[in-house]
């Protein structure tokens, strides 16, 4: 029988939806749990393992113990050897990840499938040094890098195809992670650590994040952001969402704003800076509220990529209507698929919220796009 890994860091993403932009370190995770968080990447990865059914009895897996994989493995009946690995403690830490990588190496899988972020990502980097194919999970709160398929539902369907042999070619995607602490701090330092072989497939593979929008297009954006505050309703809340486009509305607003968190505005009014689902939540229950989002340059998610606070909990308290997606046109144009997406964390959600939107593209400006579930059943 094939041998494939698994590897899942079990508290990737989990700083999401309390609003603390990952959970690298002891420190952050302990924040994380007090604020409520819960683990999200264990959910992704049995989705993820959903498509690779119809293979069930030709592989088995090679896994960690516990929550690093044997446990969502067990509860699905799958085929399963866990590797002889000694964890660091209680909480996973990188080592485990890269450790457990360098084993299964040696074990001779023919392909590691792993759930986690960025971080997970260089970790398996460090082990693998591109010596065999990797599929990633899409699990953490920053996601930048090229190895990630689009969804869970995309990295089985990826694995099925490329086990299948219906894809024979690999391709090198980029392995890229950011300086967490300058990120909470609204800064973006990111950095190209290497290179890790994928199963080429554009289709389910997700484009690497591209960067801030060109000089030349200041005008147009100062025009989306003066749009977007002249037709604000007075006494709704604003949610505004993460990144340099949203960031000069709250400018013109002359309040204070969080470049990478979610702000809230109620009648020009800062209400809320770099808030969580919770307290979206609280604002929800006060009076009605509107989000404002800007689709990830080169991936095209309007929700579920660094913006997990927008949760589907959040989300179900909102009208279509009042999801106001605004972007400059390079970067709607520079979208590898030409598509935006949605990856809630919720099928139900995403399917919910799916369909056409107007794109707001320059004050008298704007552009029909489909918004679709970005998962593949």
């Amino acid at each position: 029988m094939k041998k494939i890994g698994l590897i899942i860091n079990p508290i990737a993403g989990m700083g999401g939806r309390v609003g603390l932009k990952g959970t690298d370190g002891p420190e952050i995770l302990a924040r994380a749990r007090a604020r409520g968080a819960l683990p999200q990447a264990p959910k992704r990865a049995e989705m993820a393992l959903r498509p690779l059914l119809p293979l069930q009895e030709e592989f088995r897996f090679l896994t960690c113990q516990g929550s690093m994989g044997a446990e969502i493995l067990a509860a699905a009946d799958w085929e399963y050897e866990v590797i002889d690995l000694e964890l660091s403690g209680e909480e996973t830490e990188a080592r485990d990840t890269i450790n457990a990588a360098r084993i299964m190496k040696e074990e001779g899988v023919e392909l590691l499938i792993f759930a986690g972020g960025d971080g997970t990502a260089r970790d398996i980097f460090k082990a693998l040094d591109n010596s065999l194919p990797v599929i990633g999970i899409p699990a953490g709160v920053k996601i930048h890098s090229g190895v990630f398929a689009n969804t869970p539902l995309d990295a089985g369907q990826l694995a099925l195809n490329y086990l299948r042999g219906d894809i024979e070619e690999l391709i090198a995607a980029e392995v890229m992670d950011i300086d967490e602490e300058a990120f909470r701090e609204g800064r973006v330092s990111a950095k190209l650590y290497g290179f890790l072989h994928v199963p080429a497939d554009n289709r389910l593979i997700q484009g690497l994040k591209t960067g801030a929008p060109a000089e030349g297009e200041k005008a147009a954006l100062d025009g989306i952001a003066q749009r977007v505050i002249d037709d604000m309703d007075r006494d709704k809340y604003y949610f505004v969402g993460p990144g340099t486009t949203t960031r000069l509305i709250m400018e013109k607003l002359g309040l204070e704003y969080s470049l990478l968190g979610v702000d809230v505005v109620q009648n020009r009014e800062l209400k809320g800076k770099d808030v969580g689902e919770q307290e979206l939540l609280d604002f929800q229950q006060s009076g009605p509220s509107k989000i404002v989002v800007t689709p990830i340059g080169g991936q095209g998610f309007v929700f579920g990529r660094g913006n997990q606070q927008f949760s589907p909990d959040v989300l179900r308290k909102v009208n279509k209507k009042d999801i106001i997606i605004i972007g400059s046109k390079n970067k709607l144009t520079a979208l590898e698929d030409g598509q935006l997406k949605i990856d809630s964390g919720d099928q139900e959600i995403d399917q919910e919220f799916s369909g056409y939107y107007r794109i707001r593209i320059g004050y008298q400006e704007e552009r029909v796009f489909y918004v679709r579930a970005a998962a593949v059943e």
